[in-house]
């Protein structure tokens, strides 16, 4: 690195439904990140998939007061070249180099960003980058994948059924049957989706057409899933070991949502005003505890996770532990469970960011 700063490029934004999102969790970061340290540049991915500056100091990427929602705003065009360079084009002029790029922290949620589309890239370009690889990014994005990995492990996953396009028009007899045999109520979830878009809870099945239309709108493969009714919703977050060391676990965390919410929805998530009660740390029984946190680590090995995975759980009465999902690139907004849970275990938020950073800087690009 010729004995200057390592150049981090902090990417965000996107094509997908969570634009909004990621910029948010990218506000965070940028100010987490020490700049005596690393040097910065903000990175952000316009909605329709322009690579540009962005500036945090005329763009705040944080949730406005009455919950006005950010957006990439830059308009100067970069390029992350296989000379691991960030090239600037700008019209009329020459482009111009800002200098090779040590490392990307793709603060990118679903698809077009977190599915292994933006890490095939910079596999292709050559630079190493925070977080889940190719593979475990595309399977950890699918909730259908994700589920029949964990179940080829034997990790237990709610039961659930399978809707697409093809299926929904050639077998939907066959298909609603599937799903009343779930019980009631399912909910039914976009494949790809995050941030709880698109969502819905369906206690009757006249129901069940406008919830996958809804479902549909972010995507064409649809999720439907038996409720877990009566359990507790617990996140474990994993950081990866460096080398041999064996992975880390968090303090649980416990999330509790208001009454008049069906679910963990997307205001619950992120409108401070919504009341949703985030216990962290969790009030679990030590040995419970325990299970929660060995099957958080085999749950991220079983997607060959890197760097960092936020892993959620549905704890019942009877203490039956059933694996929710994997977050390959959590939320990292000031109100995400993540952040918080490692805050409880005694690493906060920039000592957080600075390990992700170091470990993807001694990592290889390409086959490992």
């Amino acid at each position: 690195m010729n004995h200057r700063k390592p150049r981090v490029a902090v990417v965000f934004g996107g094509r997908s439904s969570e634009h909004s999102i990621s910029c948010i969790s990218a506000g965070s970061v940028l100010k987490a990140i020490d700049r005596e340290t690393y040097e910065v540049v903000p990175v952000g991915i316009t909605r329709d998939g322009r690579w540009v500056l962005e500036n945090p100091a005329t763009n705040a990427l944080e949730l406005g007061p009455h919950g006005e929602l950010p957006v990439v705003t830059g308009s100067t065009e970069v390029v992350i070249g296989s000379g691991q360079e960030i090239v600037v084009h700008e019209p009329g002029e020459f482009p111009r180099t800002l200098g090779e790029v040590d490392v990307v922290f793709p603060v990118m949620h679903g698809p077009w960003g977190q599915d292994g589309t933006l890490q095939g890239l910079l596999e292709m370009a050559g630079v190493r980058y925070v977080g889940a690889g190719v593979l475990s990014s595309a399977v950890g994005t699918d909730k259908v994948f994700m589920k029949r990995l964990f179940e080829a492990q034997d990790l237990p996953v709610l039961p659930y059924v399978v809707v697409t396009q093809r299926g929904w028009a050639t077998e939907q007899a066959r298909i609603r049957q599937d799903i009343a045999a779930l019980g009631l109520p399912v909910f039914v979830k976009p494949a790809r989706a995050g941030s709880s878009f698109g969502i819905s809870r369906v206690d009757t099945l006249d129901r069940l057409d406008a919830a996958i239309d809804e479902a549909r709108r972010f995507d064409p493969k649809v999720v439907v899933e038996a409720a877990a009714v009566g359990a507790r919703e617990i996140e474990c977050g994993v950081l990866q070991g460096l080398g041999t060391e064996p992975h880390a676990t968090s303090e649980l965390a416990e999330i509790r949502v208001d009454p008049h919410h069906e679910f963990y929805d997307f205001e619950a998530k992120y409108l401070p005003e919504e009341n949703t009660a985030l216990d962290v740390p969790a009030d679990v029984e030590p040995a419970l505890a325990a299970r929660i946190k060995t099957t958080a680590v085999q749950a991220f090995e079983a997607l060959d996770c890197e760097g960092l995975a936020r892993v959620d759980f549905f704890v019942f009465p009877d203490g039956r532990i059933v694996l929710n999902e994997v977050e390959t690139m959590p939320g990292f907004t000031s109100l995400s469970m993540f952040p918080r849970m490692w805050a409880a275990s005694g690493v906060d938020y920039p000592e957080l960011v600075d390990r992700l950073i170091r470990l993807a800087l001694v990592r290889d690009t390409g086959l490992r």
